[in-house]
């Protein structure tokens, strides 16, 4: 198990290198300067804030080369004017960047430092997709059994035509409807902006529920059926037919000898839902005013903010990387053939 440990954290660190340079060059290769303003654009046309704008992007190294750039970003050491005296700078603040656990400030809000902001939405953001990720599980896996146990029955055509029919609606859209229906324009049942009183846990869960759901029942049918097809898979195999042979009731089958062998193909699942939560979190931040990591990017990529982009990019890779290692270990816990691959 160490071994296997071992090998999955040495492919961590460079896989998170390869993401954090592709966003860099991705970002620096999209139309539109680097924290540009509506105003710079205007002051640009009548001839003046050159003064500024050079100040600006001297500040930040938006004009020094790639190269300098990037390992600026990776730190440990400070590059700018002002940073580390080995590499020229004055030595007012030496340390910077990703190894220094500091991302600099925002482009719009000098004030205001990334990481730490990115800490307060990872507040909002995290347990609203793990809540989602959990629900996902609960939910699906159970629908995944029973449609493989009455496969082709009446039941398993029902739960599968529902289910697709969720999981084919765009999020944004599925996400208005229940807007619609439960907020104030419709039946008025439940809140659809913001977390609501942080002191009361009723009026906090309200609030979570249209958001909830909008990440939650479109990604059951992928769960259920990924579930489907394993549990499938595995009711054609010798062993399951030799566990029934020896008498064992049909609960004791499904239970001990599928389900059990099934687990390792549906936790892998988590690796690749995760992402997917946090991606969508974009869309049921913005729908919902929910001020979390979502929101924080598109607000980030609307100002071409570097820092905010390449900061919320290496925290989510980050994440999603340590939720990958996770599955693998419980894989590789749960069936001791992973080990060896």
């Amino acid at each position: 198990m160490g071994a296997f440990l071992l090998r999955r954290l040495l492919w961590i660190f460079p896989t998170l290198l390869g993401i954090t340079l592709v966003t860099f060059l991705a970002v620096h290769a999209a139309p539109g300067e680097l924290g540009a303003r509506d105003t710079d654009v205007e002051n640009s046309a009548s001839g003046g804030g050159n003064d500024e704008r050079a100040l600006f992007r001297a500040e930040h190294l938006l004009d020094a080369p790639l190269w300098k750039q990037y390992l600026h970003f990776l730190g440990p050491f400070d590059l700018s004017a002002g940073g580390s005296a080995r590499f020229g700078g004055s030595g007012e603040h030496p340390w910077h960047g990703v190894l220094a656990l500091d991302l600099g400030t925002e482009f719009q809000r000098p004030g205001v430092p990334v990481l730490p902001e990115i800490g307060a939405r990872l507040a909002v953001t995290g347990p609203l997709a793990l809540l989602a990720a959990f629900l996902l599980f609960a939910l699906g896996v159970p629908l995944g059994v029973a449609s493989a146990l009455c496969a082709d029955g009446l039941v398993d055509r029902i739960a599968r035509g529902l289910l697709l029919a969720l999981h084919s609606l765009p999020g944004y859209w599925f996400g208005l409807l229940l807007l619609f229906a439960f907020g104030a324009s419709g039946l008025a049942w439940l809140p659809v902006l913001g977390l609501g009183d942080e002191g009361d846990l009723v009026d906090r869960a309200r609030h979570v529920v249209l958001p909830l759901a909008t990440l939650t029942l479109p990604g059951l049918a992928y769960v259920a059926r990924q579930t489907r097809g394993a549990v499938l898979e595995l009711l054609e195999q010798d062993f399951v037919r030799a566990a029934r042979a020896r008498g064992l009731s049909e609960r004791d089958v499904v239970v001990k000898h599928v389900v059990r062998n099934a687990l390792p193909q549906v936790v892998t699942l988590f690796g690749s839902i995760l992402p997917a939560l946090l991606g969508g979190s974009v869309i049921v931040e913005s729908l919902f005013g929910l001020p979390g990591l979502g929101l924080y990017a598109f607000e980030g990529l609307s100002a071409r903010d570097l820092n905010v982009i390449l900061g919320v990019t290496t925290v989510t890779a980050g994440l999603t990387l340590v939720a990958i290692l996770a599955a693998d270990l419980l894989c590789a816990w749960l069936d001791p053939r992973v080990r060896e691959r």
